[in-house]
């Protein structure tokens, strides 16, 4: 990163900067192929089928896939939660999720409370977040079809017990999804066991590809059991004017995000290189320094716990003398440092926090290019403001 640009501490956002293997990969397609997936035979196009193809391999056996074909693309993570959500839930449907989760979620949940008669269940969070997989189990009722569960909180970073809820499901035959949008890259995810029936990602957080893309996992034989909500060309079956059954087929019509995907080929063969291990224990270490320093600094509120291997790289704070817009602009205008201020679209946590009515916190979330003189950087800033 060139060394007068901002520190970033946003990747709870996304990722920034990329690889300089995902620049140089979407750069070439543009300027060399610029060929569309699935609607070819020459070599460009076939170039460009090895490629997604290749991608869809990588993330399938990132996420513990048993085949390729249960990997979707998307548009982002949202796009993967809206296609289970709306594709699954029918009228009398009871779901359990938690007061946590992001609007991705949320938002769908309540659009099918209004409009198709679906049940919904919040279960509460600790003063860091962490839903307990108890909590999960006493909201289950005769109707429950699905548990909704995020991997780890947006806000707060607090990992939750996604193996324990999906054991939970599984013992109860119901079906499990995960938002996993804040795990993916960071963490390892294995959908196998988390029991996971299905998972939605970004492609552009953890996993440091390119906006605009995302992942969504689907075990084996559970997709009959979701309507497609998009139908179209498929570039496979083109006598037929219904859309085809197959995967991944029944859910990708009409052109692919390939400048994206070529990205996120890239990027997904980078983290392969590094390791999902090896880029956890970078961003734990910094993860611990930046909580300890962040303690020390009166007048800050942290919103997270000591045991960071419970926790992603995210933290939030907040100073009662200022607006967590208000400090987040300092940060930026005076420190050229970048967070995230407000509510992160997940209001259901803040009120937890106590932080819904004070405009939310301000957020910082490390990654895989942060270092220790971004953590240093930081907290000086924060006690020069606060002081």
């Amino acid at each position: 990163m060139p060394a007068d640009h901002s520190i970033y501490l946003d990747n709870a956002a996304t990722s920034f900067p990329k690889p300089e293997c995902v620049y140089l990969a979407v750069d070439r397609y543009q300027r060399q192929n610029g060929r569309p997936f699935g609607r070819g035979a020459n070599d460009s196009a076939q170039e460009v089928q090895q490629i997604v193809d290749r991608c869809r391999f990588r993330a399938s056996e990132l996420l513990g896939a048993t085949e390729k074909e249960q990997i979707l693309f998307t548009s982002n993570g949202t796009d993967g939660l809206n296609l289970v959500l709306h594709g699954l839930l029918k009228p009398g449907d009871h779901v359990v999720s938690s007061v946590a989760e992001h609007n991705s979620v949320l938002r769908p949940l309540r659009h099918l409370e209004r409009t198709r008669g679906v049940s919904v269940t919040l279960v509460e969070v600790d003063e860091c977040g962490f839903v307990e997989s108890s909590a999960v189990a006493a909201a289950i009722r005769p109707t429950t079809r699905l548990i909704a569960l995020q991997h780890a909180s947006n806000v707060t970073g607090a990992i939750q017990p996604v193996e324990l809820v999906g054991k939970i499901a599984r013992d109860r035959g119901l079906l499990f999804l995960v938002d996993a949008a804040q795990t993916v890259g960071h963490l390892n995810v294995d959908v196998q066991k988390m029991s996971a029936d299905f998972l939605a990602c970004s492609g552009h957080k953890g996993l440091l590809g390119p906006l605009g893309t995302g992942l969504v996992y689907i075990a084996p034989g559970k997709e009959l059991l979701l309507e497609p909500h998009r139908q179209g060309g498929t570039g496979s079956r083109s006598e037929s004017d219904t859309q085809p059954d197959v995967m991944p087929d029944r859910f990708e019509s009409g052109n692919h995000n390939v400048p994206g995907l070529v990205g996120l080929e890239a990027a997904l063969g980078f983290l392969q290189e590094k390791t999902i291990d090896a880029l956890r224990t970078h961003e734990l270490g910094l993860s611990k320094s930046l909580y300890r320093a962040l303690q020390d600094i009166p007048g800050l509120t942290v919103y997270s716990s000591e045991d960071r291997a419970r926790h992603t790289g995210v933290i939030s704070v907040a100073a009662e003398q200022f607006s967590s817009d208000e400090l987040a602009a300092i940060l930026g205008q005076h420190f050229k440092i970048d967070t995230r201020a407000g509510l992160h679209c997940a209001p259901g946590i803040h009120r937890r926090l106590g932080t819904l009515d004070r405009q939310g916190t301000v957020r910082l979330s490390l990654g895989w290019a942060s270092t220790m003189d971004d953590v240093d950087a930081v907290c000086e800033a924060l006690s020069q403001v606060l002081a």
